[in-house]
């Protein structure tokens, strides 16, 4: 009687498929993250104004040097005091045409929130999280302001207004509504945050 000789063999004839099978899996179910970056909306295109001539006292200087220390106006500030010197200088309402400002009126700072810039500015070695924090500050200044105004017109927050005017979930009629709630507010208080070119140090 004759014998076999070696090991059984094994069957891998579908072993291909139950790869390809796994691999359409993974690739399905897998979810890779990706950096979602600044939220932020751009003005709409507007004619060029001819002439334009905006004043210093308009302008609020935010500098970021390397080393990540903040320059506000020339002065050395501490993070946490930006928003509120930024507040400061929106609701300053310096020339009286705001009626609904609450500042202090200096005539040495800006005259309107309409006519009010904040320009930011940072070196090429600030570090990303020093940037982004400094943004958040500068933005969340705007909110307080623009929360303010809607708790006294609308009796709600500006921020929870236009999360859910931006959702897509939210049903059209109360899109529309929420419309021109929403403008109306960011008209008291225009987010009007420059980058000007980034500097490079010696």
């Amino acid at each position: 009687m004759s014998r076999r000789g070696g090991p059984p063999e094994v069957n891998a004839g579908s072993m291909a498929d139950i790869a390809f099978l796994l691999l359409i899996f993974f690739l399905v179910t897998t979810t890779i993250e990706t950096d979602a970056g600044l939220d932020r909306m751009l003005p709409p295109m507007e004619p060029p104004e001819d002439n334009v001539v905006i004043k210093q006292k308009n302008i609020f200087t935010v500098n970021i040097n390397k080393s990540g220390q903040l320059l506000v106006e020339e002065e050395l500030t501490n993070l946490k005091d930006l928003r509120t010197k930024a507040m400061a200088f929106l609701d300053n309402g310096g020339d009286g045409s705001c009626n609904y400002c609450k500042g202090r009126r200096d005539e040495s700072s800006s005259d309107n929130p309409t006519k009010a810039i904040i320009s930011l500015k940072n070196d090429r070695e600030t570090k990303y999280g020093t940037y982004i924090t400094v943004q958040n500050e500068l933005v969340g200044a705007y909110n307080e302001l623009r929360n303010r105004e809607a708790q006294r017109l609308f009796g709600r927050d500006f921020t929870d207004m236009e999360a859910e005017f931006l959702n897509p979930e939210t049903p059209s009629s109360i899109r529309d509504d929420l419309k021109e709630k929403v403008q109306k507010i960011q008209e008291l208080f225009p987010q009007k945050l420059s980058e000007a070119e980034t500097s490079t140090s010696n």
